[in-house]
């Protein structure tokens, strides 16, 4: 007689359907903040997983796989995370955390009534950002300027408005694609503007500009400043007041996407390693007739898309049918005149990017070394990042706590109760304190602590 292995069989067979909990009652024995109505669809989920673990003769914890969910899907719900990875604007992270008084006035827009489109001195209908658009030709010398939701949609509609059915020529060179599919020709034919490729990838001269414009009906000239490479070596690029030459003799309008949004290349308290990038003020006073950035990056503010430039561009681009499409809401316009505001007042400590961009060594050094004499790591000199696609190939001198031999617990800091995002390099983990608010060296250490 051959007798029975105990196994799978054995254990189900104590786990039978009918002894699986209701929906209702394992939702109430999971503890969350979640709706419960999103709740019940995880236990539901966590009920038919049991039921297939049964018919495989598995035994089943439905309680276990209910719970693993729910966590799951608090996690997905947008928790804040320490950013100890030394890349100051992280596309993955939000990029540029808002200043105390962008929260501020951005809470009071969305918790209220404002007086988002109405003039209140006659009570009639008004256009919306006219503040804001004021702050940002006061800043950069502009004649008119306009806001929409990102510096794509800024570079979309000025194609569409000035470019349509007609040809505009760009350097090779800044064909640009950056995170997230954004490719510059396919921007481009989606405005309805024909790209014109000119030059080679690492030289163009003003000739190949006025050839171009010569045998094409162009609607602009387009430049784009490299928003995450360069190009060194053997290369030439063809100047700002060059093409404004060029496009002013043809009749027709410059639009230089600079991308990372420096308003003025020349604010006294900017580091040096920062000025090589092209800021909007100087490229208006070097002729372009449009310049596109964003509001999120060098900015600091929140994701916005910025254009300024002559009065006659902006009209045409204002009365487009995609202006519409493209704005942004009042909260975002609030936010974005609160920060403007702030570079009016002086140098903009108070803009998370820049108070963590101007930290000195004197800072940041005590800090990291007190971090590394906690978790037995060492301090060594290193290079913070601006990253999100601003200022490539420029490096912030950084002390960095490195944990020799440690890469392992870089999931492990991730799964915390406050993420701790660091980075990774030849086996190590590297901590970079440079956008850690001095308040969190604590929670950086004791989840460090914690790691296997």
């Amino acid at each position: 007689m051959v007798r029975n292995r105990p196994g799978k069989l054995d254990r189900v067979s104590k786990n039978s359907y009918r002894d699986l909990p209701s929906v209702d009652v394992l939702a109430a024995r999971i503890e969350t903040k979640l709706p419960h109505a999103i709740v019940l669809d995880l236990a539901r989920l966590a009920i038919e997983e049991a039921r297939s673990q049964i018919a495989s003769g598995v035994a089943p914890d439905p309680e276990n796989d209910a719970t693993r969910l729910v966590r799951a899907r608090e996690r997905s719900a947008g928790l804040g995370v320490i950013n100890a990875t030394g890349v100051l604007l992280h596309t993955n992270l939000g990029r540029a955390p808002w200043s105390p008084r962008a929260i501020e006035v951005a809470g009071n827009a969305a918790s209220g009534y404002s007086n988002l489109e109405i003039d209140l001195a006659t009570g009639e209908r008004s256009r919306r950002g006219t503040y804001v658009e004021a702050l940002l030709c006061r800043l950069t010398g502009a004649e008119a300027a306009m806001v929409v939701n990102n510096n794509a949609s800024a570079l979309l509609i000025s194609l569409a408005a000035a470019s349509r059915g007609r040809a505009v020529p760009v350097g090779r060179g800044e064909l640009i694609e950056i995170g997230g599919s954004y490719r510059l020709p396919d921007v481009m034919a989606a405005s309805g503007a024909r790209l014109v490729e000119v030059g080679t990838t690492n030289r163009t001269r003003a000739d190949d500009f006025r050839t171009a414009v010569q045998i094409n009906t162009c609607g602009a000239i387009l430049k784009v400043h490299p928003s995450n490479y360069t190009v060194e070596g053997f290369t030439q690029e063809t100047e700002v007041d060059e093409l404004a030459a060029i496009a002013e003799t043809a009749g027709i309008p410059l639009i230089y996407d600079i991308g990372s949004g420096l308003l003025d290349s020349a604010f006294p308290w900017l580091p040096r390693w920062i000025r090589t990038e092209p800021g909007a003020k100087q490229a208006l006073e070097a002729g372009a007739d449009l310049v596109t950035f964003s509001g999120d990056k060098l900015l600091g503010g929140p994701q916005a898309g910025i254009l300024v430039g002559s009065n006659d561009l902006i009209a045409r681009i204002r009365s487009n049918p995609l202006a519409r499409a493209l704005r942004v809401d009042g909260v975002t316009l609030a936010a974005l005149s609160a920060t403007l505001e702030e570079y009016l007042e002086g140098p903009p400590q108070t803009i998370p990017f820049w108070r963590h961009a101007l930290l000195s060594e004197s800072e940041l050094t005590p800090r990291s070394e007190a971090v590394a004499a906690a978790v037995g790591a060492v301090v060594e000199w290193g290079h913070s990042r601006v990253g999100a696609g601003s200022a490539p190939g420029i490096a912030i001198a950084s002390p960095l706590v490195r944990l020799h031999g440690r890469q392992g617990i870089y999931t492990n800091l991730l799964d915390a109760d406050l993420p701790v995002l660091t980075r990774r390099d030849r086996g190590d983990l590297v901590v970079d304190l440079r956008a850690v608010e001095p308040e969190d060296d604590v929670i950086v250490t004791e989840a460090i602590a914690r790691c296997p």
